[in-house]
C-alpha cells in the first residue's frame, strides 16, 4: 500500500484570497481578527473557540446566557476502560482483578488500557508493558482484539446516533453529541445522558460516563470528573464555578510546557488565569493566548463535526533544562513515540509519515521527516525512526529544549497494518 502525500497550500490560498476585490477595507482591528497579533494567517483548528476579543468577547457571551438566548447542549461520551471492560464482560473471570490490554510484558509492548483496578497500582497507558509487571505482578495481560472493539464501538455509536444525528468521534471509545434540538420527551440534556448510560448498559453490558455542558470544552472535563460510571451535568450558570478551582492542566490544549509557563506567571488554577489581562497572555503564548483567555471563562464554540477527517497527530515537550546527552534524548522520542502509538490505536489509524521536532538553547527550530511505504502504529518503529531522524540534526552538539514527535498522513488501521503492541 502506497501512502500519497497531500500538499495543502495555504499560503497559496492566501495569495488567491488577497487577489480577489475587498467590499470593504481591511482595517487594524479586523486584520487582527482575522490574522492574530503575530499578522500571518492562523491554521484552522478542528474545533474554533468563540473569538470575542478580550474580556469583552467573554462579556458579550455571558451577557447571551443571562438574556435567555439558546444555549448549546453538549455531551461528552467517554467509555470506561473501554479495551479491558469489553475483555471482562465477554469472560466473567477477570471480573475484579488487574486487567491490562497491551504487548507481552516480556518484550516491548505498551500498555493501551488498564482497568481500574490496575490502576490502582500505578498502571496507566502508554507505560511499557514490563514496568507495568513489576508494579503489579498479578495483573491479566491479555493482547488487542481490535477487530472485536471496532464492532462494539459502531454498535454502541449506533446509539448515539438514534439519539442524534451530530455525533463526532474523537476515538473508539469517545464521542461528542450535540443534542440541542434532539431532547426528547423529556426537554432536558441529562435525562438524554441517563437515557444514553441506561441504554449502553443494558445493550452492550459495558458503561459509559456522560458530561453535559454548554459547549465541548466543559461537557469533557465533566465526564472526566465523573468516571467511572458517572454523569456530571454543567448547567450555564455554574461554568465558572465548575472551572474556577480546577488545575490549568485541565483545560483543552495546556499541555506540560504551558502549564510551566503559567506557573511561572503565578497561575496554577482555572480562576487565576481568568484574571490574567488578555494582553500579558498574547505577549506570552501569542494566539494561543486568546484561546486560553476564552476558556478559562468556559468560553468555547467549537461545533461538534460529525465528519472530520485528523490530519496529523503528536505530541511535544519543552524542558527546563536542555537535554545534552543523546541517550536522555532517546528515552525521551521513545516515550513521546509511545504516547502518539497509543493515540493512533484508540483512534483506529495508522500513519505513514513520521516527523522529529527539534527546538535549540538559541530558540532555532528544526524538522525532519520520513515517510514509510506502508503504514505502521508500531511504537517501537516510530521511536527508532525519530531517533534515527535525531542524528540528522546538530541536537548531539548543541542540545536541545525542546523534543516532539508527530506523524501524519494518516490512513485507516487494517489487523495487519495495526502493529500497536507488537513486541517489536
Amino acid at each position: 500500500m502506497r501512502c500519497s502525500l497531500p500538499l495543502i497550500r495555504v499560503q497559496h490560498r492566501l495569495a488567491e484570497r488577497s487577489s480577489t476585490r475587498r467590499l470593504w477595507p481591511l482595517t487594524p482591528a479586523r486584520r487582527r481578527r482575522r490574522h492574530g497579533r503575530g499578522g500571518a494567517a492562523q491554521d484552522s483548528r478542528r474545533r474554533r473557540p468563540y473569538r470575542g476579543r478580550g474580556v469583552g468577547g467573554a462579556a458579550r457571551y455571558n451577557r447571551r446566557v443571562a438574556q435567555g438566548e439558546r444555549v448549546r447542549r453538549i455531551l461528552h461520551c467517554d467509555m470506561d476502560c473501554y479495551y479491558a471492560a469489553v475483555h471482562v464482560r465477554d469472560d466473567p473471570s477477570l471480573a475484579g482483578r488487574p486487567v491490562v490490554v497491551g504487548g507481552d510484558p516480556e518484550g516491548r509492548g505498551v500498555v493501551a488500557t488498564a482497568n481500574y483496578e490496575a490502576r490502582r497500582f500505578g498502571i496507566h497507558s502508554a507505560m511499557p508493558a514490563a514496568r507495568a509487571k513489576r508494579l503489579c505482578p498479578e495483573t491479566v495481560f491479555l493482547a488487542p482484539d481490535f477487530p472485536v472493539y471496532r464492532r462494539e464501538s459502531e454498535k454502541i455509536f449506533a446509539i448515539y446516533r438514534e439519539i442524534t444525528p451530530i455525533v463526532e468521534t474523537a476515538s473508539l471509545d469517545e464521542a461528542y453529541l450535540d443534542v440541542t434540538d434532539h431532547l426528547g420527551p423529556s426537554g432536558t440534556a441529562s435525562e438524554v445522558a441517563k437515557e444514553i448510560r441506561r441504554r449502553v448498559r443494558a445493550e452492550r453490558g459495558l458503561t459509559v460516563s456522560v458530561g453535559v455542558g454548554p459547549n465541548c470544552l466543559v461537557a469533557k472535563i465533566a465526564s472526566d470528573s465523573c468516571k467511572p460510571d458517572g454523569l456530571r451535568v454543567v448547567p450555564p450558570a455554574r461554568v465558572r464555578a465548575f472551572l474556577d478551582p480546577l488545575p490549568v492542566r485541565r483545560l483543552h490544549g495546556v499541555g506540560a510546557a504551558t502549564e510551566r509557563a503559567l506557573a511561572a506567571m503565578g497561575v496554577a488554577t482555572v480562576a487565576q488565569l481568568r484574571v490574567v489581562p488578555l494582553p500579558n497572555l498574547l505577549a506570552r503564548f501569542h494566539s494561543h493566548g486568546r484561546t486560553l483567555h476564552e476558556y478559562a471563562s468556559g468560553i468555547d464554540e467549537r461545533p461538534v463535526q460529525p465528519f472530520h477527517e485528523r490530519k496529523s497527530l503528536g505530541t511535544e515537550n519543552t524542558y527546563r533544562r536542555d537535554l545534552t546527552r543523546v541517550e536522555a534524548m532517546d528515552e525521551q522520542l521513545d516515550a513521546m513515540a509511545r504516547e502518539v502509538a497509543v493515540g493512533l490505536g484508540r483512534r483506529d489509524i495508522a500513519a505513514c509519515t513520521v516527523t522529529l521536532k527539534v527546538r535549540y538553547p538559541d530558540f532555532t527550530t528544526v524538522t525532519r521527516s520520513l515517510t514509510f511505504r506502508v503504514p505502521t502504529s508500531d511504537p517501537g518503529r516510530i521511536g527508532s525512526t525519530a531517533k534515527g531522524l535525531l542524528r540528522r540534526t546538530e541536537a548531539a552538539h548543541r542540545g536541545v529544549r525542546l523534543l516532539g514527535v508527530s506523524v501524519a498522513t494518516l490512513v485507516p488501521a487494517t489487523v495487519r497494518q495495526l502493529e500497536l503492541f507488537d513486541d517489536a
